[in-house]
């Protein structure tokens, strides 16, 4: 049987590409940057599997230009919202993504967030780096205390409930969450979260409100003006799952004039586009989509393809198969 012909859209770990390598015909994106449509259609029609990740948009468009030879995406990461499912079940082309192996990290990366938002981390570094920092005084630089306070989560799978666990038993924060199915009580005992009938009421009760739910239209721009202005004027917005969750425009708006206090993104709607009215506000922490950035986890989420790749091509159903 022919080797199959995979295709990375990006670079991955050198370990998982030498996996991969010593197993199919690889071929890898050497400029590291992301395919246009053109060649995402070229890639799809020249290859039996192609690993895309976020930054590809695989419309029903391209896919269609790789109808009868592609037979299987393996995505790079947990979020799908990059691909068109429907258009994937309708041309016969398998999906898989990555969970598990990337739960640690975006949910201490949410962790991180909390505490540079609340605590001023941003702007207290910017001083320092640009020699404005003229000492320590008692009125300065005071933030807001994360130990203690109420944590409210949209969206309860595998990160939300890690970060849950992170928050409430490394800060003894209190702990909401919003989803459209309930957790078991095993669960709900083990991160010690309370589950809430409504977004809104989680919003007007949290203190830090922190995004895992999946992207995609379903929850584009659920944390829209009319909700933000939900939130306490005391409280901070975290994302750490898909920038369209959020209306940016609002956002800004709402941090602009403390309708909440601050927000900590590490997501963007046109990544790698940031507005730039975000730019312009002390009161926001930007990230660079560091979510799933260690290289313990890279490793893991491209060894996690490459096991499904494996099942898919030995005739089994791939274990993390999403459509």
């Amino acid at each position: 049987m022919p080797t199959a012909r995979i295709l990375l859209t990006r670079r991955w770990p050198g370990e998982v590409e030498h996996y991969l390598c010593e197993r199919y015909d690889l071929t890898v994106n050497e400029q590291d940057t992301p395919l246009d449509a053109d060649a995402l259609k070229a890639a799809l029609a020249s290859h039996d599997a192609v690993c895309p990740t976020v930054s590809d948009k695989l419309t029903a468009e391209v896919l269609a230009a790789g109808a009868g030879k592609v037979k299987v995406l393996g995505n790079y990461g947990v979020g799908v919202s990059h691909i068109d499912l429907q258009a994937c079940r309708r041309l016969g082309i398998v999906v898989t993504n990555t969970p598990d192996v990337l739960t640690d990290a975006t949910a201490e990366a949410a962790i991180l967030l909390m505490l540079m938002a609340a605590r001023r981390a941003g702007e207290g570094e910017r001083q320092v780096r640009s020699n404005k920092w003229d000492g320590w005084g008692p009125t300065r630089m005071i933030g807001a205390g994360v130990t203690g306070k109420t944590l409210g989560l949209v969206g309860f799978g595998r990160i939300g409930q890690a970060t849950a666990q992170k928050a409430h038993h490394g800060f003894g924060m209190r702990i909401l969450y919003y989803s459209r199915k309930r957790a078991c009580a095993a669960i709900e005992a083990r991160t010690a979260a309370q589950h809430c009938a409504s977004l809104d009421d989680l919003l007007e009760n949290s203190d830090f409100v922190s995004l895992h739910c999946p992207g995609g239209e379903q929850t584009r721009h659920l944390l829209d003006a009319t909700r933000l202005d939900r939130m306490k004027r005391s409280a901070f917005l975290i994302n750490t799952a898909r920038g369209e969750v959020v209306d940016e425009v609002a956002l800004a708006d709402a941090l602009r004039n403390r309708v909440i206090a601050g927000a900590g993104l590490d997501v963007y709607e046109h990544e790698p586009c940031v507005p730039r009215a975000f730019l312009d506000l002390e009161n926001v922490v930007l990230l660079p989509h560091l979510g799933s950035a260690t290289l313990e986890t890279r490793v893991a989420m491209g060894m996690r393809v490459a096991e499904n790749l494996e099942r898919f091509f030995a005739g089994l159903e791939p274990e993390d198969r999403v459509a």
